[in-house]
């Protein structure tokens, strides 16, 4: 099973600035895929796959909602093909903050790249909202 990983602790100021662009309680997503979570993040400069801590299911910083049209085997395939990419700043800033069309390929965000590992079309439109 995948499950969509939300984000709605308190974090940092980008993290309320994300928060506050998407009119949503969320500011970060993950995929969690087995005993692992992905995604691209600012503070591992691109992306990256940690073990996470069975505490997330209980936490109130994260909401947790089952994917269920995407096998585990895809997400990490996708992974594979994409963990050498740094982090996508130039589609966060041009296409998130100002609504210029995106055009860099070479990094993603976090929920560009959970759009993208989950098969959704125009990835880079979407935040964690």
């Amino acid at each position: 099973m995948i499950y969509l990983a939300l984000y709605k602790g308190k974090g940092d100021w980008a993290n309320e600035l994300i928060r506050k662009k998407g009119r949503s309680p969320y500011s970060h997503c993950e995929l969690i895929v087995h005993d692992y979570m992905y995604s691209s993040t600012v503070s591992d400069k691109g992306v990256r796959r940690i073990q996470y801590s069975y505490d997330i299911w209980k936490s109130p910083d994260w909401e947790i909602i089952p994917v269920l049209w995407v096998k585990a085997e895809d997400v990490i395939a996708f992974y594979e093909q994409t963990k050498h990419l740094p982090y996508g700043w130039k589609d966060i800033i041009t296409h998130q903050l100002f609504n210029f069309p995106p055009n860099d390929n070479r990094g993603d965000f976090c929920s560009e790249w959970c759009a993208k590992a989950l098969g959704i079309p125009d990835a880079q439109i979407y935040d964690p909202s």
